[in-house]
């Protein structure tokens, strides 16, 4: 199974980034990987989203060279670095713990690699001027680690690696240890950066809203396989396999029985609850719209927008998601026990083949 961007095939080798061709990689009885082919063009901020044992750090690990694939091999732009050591390969890894030396100021941090490579005292200071102001730091050069906020330790460890000028950039969890509202100005940053710096990222998260605002493309791993890569608009609102469906945000997925009542088809189709919308019974069906009666089991508010569990006639339950944007904030809206229409455009429903071998 071969994921590639389509635009990357049309151009120059040097156009990609990162080749993992044929790549297996077994610990012991465990198979980590299996057989995995995919391409990640240079300048893209590219995603490898997964539940933990998927499979995702384990080829984060082997780009970097601190793992070597059981079989198969990995090119950075067109060399072969399969059995190459990390330092010999132009990659740089930030990892969520941020690994900066606490007894160093964050001068002496982000001027740690250039001292190793042996660039003058005068060259290491300019450089480190310009990588602490790209993450907007420039106040704290002086401080050390333990003086620092989370969010801000994190884009120290970020100044750290860019400031080597890497080819590509690896970067594993390294939003996980941040509180949420943090995470949240990280993602955009994060993203900022990257675009202003022109460098490949790949990114390891089992995160998906993470994933979904971050990349130019996911690639969704399950049980050592890629299930679907493409862009976070097409694997949201396209997903090709059940395991997609459900593992990217919540779904309403109609399989057997309930698929052929509802949509007079028995293939599963997946419809996400935003796409889902409640309405009095009494309103008109547009055409090629599936209507469904129900009875609202629960009503979640949530601050931007309202869930809500709907049972319908058929006894089938679907989740429904509003936004509250549509509602008077005086006014509670749907509540729980009143009977609805459950309304969806029949195109809304995507098919999902059951298995993981969906086409690419």
């Amino acid at each position: 199974m071969r994921h590639t961007n389509p635009a990357a095939g049309t151009g120059a080798t040097g156009d990609i980034a990162v080749s993992v061709q044929g790549v297996h990689k077994q610990f012991g009885d465990l198979v980590a990987v299996k057989e995995l082919d995919i391409e990640i063009r240079a300048g893209e901020f590219f995603s490898m989203l997964g539940p933990s044992g998927s499979g995702k750090t384990t080829v984060l690990r082997m780009i970097a060279g601190f793992e070597e694939p059981t079989s198969g091999r990995i090119l950075l732009h067109g060399q072969d670095v399969t059995r190459s050591a990390p330092f010999d390969r132009q990659v740089n890894t930030v990892f969520q713990d941020y690994a900066l030396f606490p007894h160093l100021s964050i001068t002496e941090n982000v001027a740690y690699g250039l001292r190793v490579r042996g660039v003058s005292g005068t060259e290491r200071a300019r450089l480190v001027s310009e990588a602490l102001e790209q993450v907007q730091l420039a106040h704290v050069a002086e401080r050390r680690p333990s003086q620092l906020s989370g969010g801000q330790r994190q884009r120290i460890a970020l100044a750290r690696a860019l400031i080597l000028r890497p080819k590509v950039l690896l970067l594993d969890e390294p939003l996980g240890a941040l509180d949420k509202q943090l995470r949240e100005q990280m993602q955009f940053e994060l993203k900022q950066i990257q675009r202003e710096v022109g460098i490949t990222f790949i990114f390891v998260t089992h995160d998906q809203e993470e994933a979904l605002t971050l990349s130019d493309r996911v690639a969704v791993f399950n049980d050592g396989r890629i299930e679907q890569v493409g862009s976070p608009r097409d694997v949201y609102e396209f997903p090709r396999t059940e395991f997609v469906a459900g593992f990217l945000g919540i779904t309403n997925l109609l399989s057997g029985e309930n698929a052929r009542r509802i949509l007079g088809v028995g293939t599963p189709h997946s419809v996400r609850p935003e796409r889902v919308h409640l309405v009095e019974p009494t309103a008109p069906v547009e055409a090629r719209t599936v209507a469904l009666g129900g009875s609202v089991l629960e009503a979640v508010y949530a601050g931007a927008r309202t869930r809500y569990l709907v049972e319908t006639e058929h006894g089938v339950r679907f989740i429904s998601e509003r936004q509250n944007s549509q509602t008077p904030r005086t006014e509670p809206g749907i509540r729980r026990g009143d009977t609805v229409s459950l309304r969806f455009a029949r195109d809304h429903a995507v098919a999902v083949p059951s298995g993981a071998e969906a086409p690419a």
